[in-house]
């Protein structure tokens, strides 16, 4: 029963962030205003969706208490990334942020990683004072980073392991940018043809959104991409190592005596 809950709080989590970035091509344009209170809606909806997901993941014994306070701990740690990020800027959308949540998505599994996506980019506006309409988005885009690290596959040997999570850092890169800029770009305007304009087919506004990212945005999400993979290669298998040897240390499971 809490296993089928928590699917299904992951599923509302899903469809609430497909609906929130894909609107520009299902809606009529919207105000700045009106963004901001969708905004905040989204937050609200998005912080108790992975609440009650932990809650559950908690009651259910999915994971133990132990596993719970390492997510504490990691969300910690990769809050204090960004407020080094924003304090030392690095080259482009260059983040650290991302490495930590792959890895761990990849070791502890799809749950904890969206888990640790959202709540660090939770915690880390709060700690950069960076809040505003574009958080919800990020959590979720996070989040997603985190869900899908999970996904991927175990392979036997660690250095094709380290390979796959920096191909995998690479490619959400660029993918975290060609997301994200969903959120404003509907409140562009012009007539230059890469700015949305309401009443567009979607074809249409799938074409001029590619114009756009390919003309404002890819170089500096590739800075992004080629972070990922340096830091991924540089730290990711002590990294691995350690986040094995934890969850092999404090992960269990009940089974009933005869």
């Amino acid at each position: 029963m809490s296993r089928a809950l928590s699917v299904l709080l992951f599923a509302l989590t899903g469809a609430a962030g497909l609906a929130a970035f894909l609107y520009p091509f299902l809606l009529p344009a919207m105000t700045p205003a009106d963004q901001q209170a969708g905004s905040l809606l989204l937050t609200t909806l998005l912080l108790s969706l992975s609440l009650g997901v932990l809650l559950v993941e908690v009651q259910g014994q999915a994971i133990s208490a132990k596993v719970v306070a390492a997510l504490g701990i990691l969300v910690a740690i990769t809050a204090v990334l960004r407020f080094l990020e924003v304090a030392i800027p690095g080259p482009g959308g260059f983040s650290p942020i991302f490495a930590p949540i792959i890895l761990a998505g990849y070791v502890f599994g799809a749950r904890f990683g969206f888990l640790m996506g959202t709540m660090t980019l939770l915690t880390s506006a709060l700690i950069t004072g960076a809040v505003g309409p574009w958080l919800p988005y990020q959590m979720f885009a996070a989040g997603w980073v985190g869900l899908t690290a999970g996904w991927l596959p175990h392979l036997a040997r660690p250095s094709r392991q380290v390979a796959l999570l920096a191909l995998f850092g690479a490619g959400w890169g660029l993918a975290y940018g060609l997301i994200m800029n969903l959120y404003f770009w509907p409140l562009m305007a012009g007539g230059d043809g890469l700015s949305y304009a309401a009443g567009l087919s979607w074809r249409t506004a799938v074409s001029r959104y590619a114009a756009f990212y390919l003309a404002t945005s890819l170089l500096w999400d590739a800075a992004r991409a080629v972070g990922n993979v340096a830091l991924i290669l540089a730290l990711g298998w002590p990294a691995l190592r350690a986040l094995n040897r934890f969850r092999d240390r404090f992960s269990f499971t009940w089974e009933a005596v005869g």
